[in-house]
């Protein structure tokens, strides 16, 4: 829903006329005041400042929603308003100078040319033609903060600075000039306690806006490539949809394992297996669990990386053409494959897509819990990483163990066969002729 302009409604209506729009305002075939400049022209709805007595406006957006847009253009009323002192608080000091200064949509490069602020590099802080003075500060430096005062700021992707609450206690100290001292906030959100904290304080006001409501002013086919690879999992409904996505209590691992598991060094492996646990019947319910990982190392010194997830829900001779592509495609040595539903009868399936497929069956005595514990502990202590999003795994893996009712974890039950093969005991390595 954009607000009721004539530009904003042929803009819902066809994204595409964005370009042509702005190229006419600059040949001065539109009125630029109007249909360049004027925010108000251009904004949804939900990138307007809110009315009403808050202190705080957090801005929750999927990535590509505007959210940066939104936190420039109300700087640039604040500075209208008469704000003189403004604080502007990113990750980094390079964020704020690339993204909410000298961005696309940054402070620099929006609003009429003549009232944009010049930017003092030597000093990190932009000046306005007014007099109004921005200053950059960077979340990796809260003391930085002690001692400056200010009368409005826009603190930008919150939930990724490495001290988000102890920054924005200092930020809130400062903001005693004027007599209506705001601050805005623009994040992606995270489950972290500052972010859960801030929504329910009071004097907050929480604006959501997904990614799909900014579509016009993104790449075509944008939206529809990234709903199709993230569609419904919990990285779409953090980072498109602009949802705070909490950790369900007592399941065994938790997003920020799995962050940690992103970011850490991935060992080359001297072993690689493919894990199968599959579906019970003839595949037309749950999915069949295909998960490809490596390790390298033995014992307490292995490491392992979880290299790709082939998961699908099929019958017995797709699911088994599946596990001996992802085999020959990754090189493995072992398809270790779960026989409690099937037996022996897995193996024939296998070695029917592939007659000279390594298949070593596993079978479980102990409950599934009881199994994947261990797999989460090999997290908890930093021993695995992701070689990349597996939206599905990852859902799976932060669901697994909470109380309540749950889908199959058939790709959770892979994952804990490979890292307890590779993990737990060396994976037989394949004897290749020459």
């Amino acid at each position: 829903m954009f607000p009721n302009s004539k530009l904003a409604l042929m803009l819902s209506q066809d994204p595409s006329s964005k370009e042509r729009i702005l190229e006419e305002a600059r040949n001065g075939q539109r009125d630029p005041a109007k249909d360049l400049y004027d925010w108000n022209q251009w904004a949804h709805e939900q990138q307007t400042a809110p009315a009403g007595d808050w202190r705080i406006w957090l801005f929750l957006g999927g990535r590509g929603a505007g959210k940066t847009r939104a936190g420039a253009e109300w700087v640039r009323a604040r500075v209208a308003a008469g704000a003189r002192r403004i604080a502007l608080v990113g990750p980094a000091f390079q964020d704020v100078r690339e993204v909410m200064l000298g961005g696309p949509s940054g402070v620099m490069n929006i609003g009429y040319p003549h009232e944009r602020p010049a930017y003092q590099a030597s000093r990190r802080r932009v000046v306005w033609p007014g007099g109004t003075v921005g200053y950059a500060f960077s979340a990796e430096d809260p003391d930085g903060l002690r001692g400056p005062q200010f009368d409005a700021a826009w603190a930008d992707e919150f939930a990724a600075w490495a001290h988000p609450q102890e920054t924005l206690d200092m930020l809130r100290l400062g903001l005693r000039l004027g007599r209506d001292p705001r601050l805005m906030i623009t994040t992606t959100p995270r489950a972290i306690a500052a972010v859960k904290a801030l929504i329910h304080a009071p004097g907050v006001e929480v604006t959501r806006l997904a990614t799909v409501e900014n579509r016009h002013n993104l790449a075509p086919g944008f939206v529809e490539a990234m709903e199709a690879q993230y569609a419904g999992s919990h990285l779409a409904r953090q980072e498109l949809d602009g949802v705070l996505v909490e950790d369900p209590e007592g399941a065994l691992w938790t997003r920020a394992l799995i962050e940690q598991a992103l970011r850490a060094d991935r060992p080359q492996p001297d072993r690689i297996v493919v894990a199968v646990d599959p579906p019970a019947g003839d595949g037309s319910g749950d999915a069949c669990g295909i998960i490809v990982a490596g390790a390298a190392g033995v014992g307490r010194a292995a490491r392992a990386l979880v290299l790709a997830d082939y998961s699908l829900r099929a019958g017995p001779e797709a699911w088994a053409a599946r596990v001996a592509q992802a085999f020959e495609a990754h090189d493995a040595d072992t398809v270790v494959a779960e026989a409690n539903q099937g037996g022996d009868m897995v193996r024939a399936v296998l070695q029917a897509a592939a007659r000279d497929l390594p298949v070593r069956l596993v079978r479980a005595s102990r409950g599934k819990r009881a199994r994947a514990e261990p797999a989460a502990a090999l997290y908890a202590a930093g021993r695995v990483a992701h070689a990349g999003r597996f939206a599905a795994l990852e859902d799976q893996m932060c669901a697994f163990g909470a109380p309540g009712p749950a889908a199959s974890p058939d790709r959770v039950d892979a994952l804990v066969w490979a890292l307890a093969a590779l993990t737990g005991g060396a994976a037989e390595p394949r004897l290749r002729g020459m």
